[in-house]
């Protein structure tokens, strides 16, 4: 049959996700400093979007604004998240500044003559006066960096201008712990001098402050630290040359090598258990990173409990649309009528999306909260398995977009602040027929039991999985295994060996 051109129309329907659709998934998915940054380039780049004040939104959410209960079957219509973002009503500068200025109080102010000048002084003080200029990097001691500190060592080892140019090298080429991974050969040819004097320069280098840098392994970066403390006796060097039997827990092949008794061995390990594995550590600033939570939970007056959003950091955004009405009379030429309502979708689009991300997160919430009530009332032991499905299929959404909510959001709770996906875990059949168990309260539970045990009664895998039988779990042997492996806890047998030394450690 021979073929031929023909015209034919057909209907077919299709899904195209518009920029701005693809803008509000980005949007749902953002955590809390996240969505903080986002605002703020929203607002610097669209004239017609405004901040308000601070003041005003606590005012208006004071008045507007209520918790919602996480009730079962409860409903988030459009009166109940009527802002984009809700606030407690209480700002924690109004308690700040009360401090503040009860620092003086009139009754007690010291009556000087020089009180104007020190007054004054006083004043131009970073972080004085209204506390617009306070700057909290002003009272930050400046840190040294690591090429710093150690640079600062060079002239006190070296007087050859030589030397500090291969010490500076050596210098430049430290990871961040502190080792030294590189070919002294490359070095020397690099430089342009003899491999001697750069392991002689290195050998200096070794000496300096923290004990234990410029080490290019673990065995050497242990005997550094053993000869600054002088406890580099021959016994211990063969266990630092040994120190995969040691990570095995072989103390009874250590003994042998080493030639000491039980006692010796445990003050070796002692003495070993004082190093610093990471000796360039010590240069890194131990600063605590603090969680924004995205959701707040407390408990309600009746006993149930109350799910907000965390707007602490995070500004209102209105639309001044008397500002685009003024604007729009004074337009004369298309393309500012066309930039003009552009600006005013986005800015309708942004606040119509803050508002519906309110809404999907406060829900999404909600629910969690009703499913792991027990949790928060009793622990991690109560915790019940849950999945994205069944928190999707109650509130009627997909569950990528319960994924997008739960996706890098905390919560804080009574007991502390976790991520939302940390209460979805997987579910463990029930021994008895009854409700399974969550996986996240059966590894908790594993890991009481470990750490309830003695040196004389320490529990194996099957042990672990006999005792959960009794208290209703049923769980394979190998899934203790993997559990435990999980919570870097050793085997049985390494526990019964760490045990043991501990306690005659501590008797002696």
């Amino acid at each position: 049959m021979a073929s031929s051109l023909s015209l034919l129309l057909k209907q077919s329907q299709s899904l195209t996700m518009s920029r701005q659709l693809i803008q509000s998934i980005e949007l749902l998915q953002m955590n809390h400093l996240e969505l903080s940054h986002f605002i703020a380039q929203e607002v610097e780049e669209n004239p017609l979007l405004e901040v308000q004040s601070a003041d005003e939104a606590a005012a208006a959410d004071h008045e507007e604004a209520s918790p919602h209960p996480a009730e079962a079957g409860s409903e988030f219509d459009d009166g109940l998240v009527d802002s984009a973002l809700l606030r407690d009503g209480e700002r924690l500068s109004d308690g700040l500044d009360a401090d503040f200025a009860n620092v003086f109080p009139d009754d007690t102010a010291p009556q000087r003559a020089d009180a104007p000048e020190l007054l004054g002084q006083w004043k131009s003080m970073p972080g004085a006066g209204n506390g617009e200029d306070y700057n909290l990097e002003d009272f930050v001691a400046y840190r040294k960096t690591p090429r710093e500190t150690l640079s600062e060592q060079l002239p006190f080892a070296f007087g050859a201008a030589s030397d500090r140019l291969i010490a500076q090298d050596l210098i430049d080429q430290l990871d961040d712990a502190g080792y030294l991974h590189t070919d002294l050969a490359e070095t020397a040819a690099r430089l342009g001098v003899a491999v001697e004097d750069v392991e002689r320069v290195l050998h200096v280098l070794q000496q300096f402050d923290p004990p234990g840098i410029f080490a290019r392994t673990l065995s050497e970066c242990l005997a550094i630290q053993l000869r600054a403390r002088d406890r580099f006796d021959p016994a211990m060097e063969v266990l630092v040359a040994n120190l995969d039997l040691l990570g095995r827990r072989d103390f009874a092949s250590l003994k042998k090598i080493c030639g000491v008794d039980e006692e010796d061995l445990i003050d070796m390990l002692a003495e070993i258990r004082k190093l610093d594995p990471k000796p360039g550590t010590c240069f890194e600033p131990r600063f605590s990173e603090t969680i924004t939570p995205d959701v707040v939970v407390r408990a309600a007056p009746d006993g149930d409990w109350s799910v907000e959003l965390n707007s602490d950091g995070l500004p209102r955004v209105l639309v001044k649309r008397d500002y685009f009405a003024e604007l729009s009379r004074s337009c004369g030429k298309n393309s500012e009528r066309t930039f003009l309502n552009k600006c005013l979708q986005r800015a309708d689009w942004l606040t119509d999306s803050l508002k519906e991300r309110t809404k999907t997160i406060v829900k999404v919430t909600a629910l969690i909260v009703r499913q792991q009530d027990a949790f928060l009332a009793h622990g991690v032991g109560h915790l019940r398995p849950l999945n994205l499905k069944t928190v999707a299929d109650k509130i009627n959404m997909h569950e990528s977009t319960v994924s997008r909510v739960t996706s890098n959001k905390y919560m804080l709770t009574p007991r502390g602040v976790f991520q939302l996906k940390y209460f979805f875990t997987a579910a463990i059949a029930s021994a008895d027929d009854g409700d399974a168990h969550s996986a996240e309260s059966v590894r908790h539970r594993i890991r009481t039991m470990i750490d309830q045990e003695s040196a004389e009664a320490v529990l194996s895998d099957d042990d672990i999985v006999d005792r959960l039988k009794k208290e209703g779990v049923k769980i394979a042997r190998r899934t203790v295994a993997k559990y435990r492996e999980a919570m870097n806890i050793p085997s049985s047998v390494q526990r019964r060996r760490e045990k043991r030394a501990l306690a005659k450690a501590k008797g002696l």
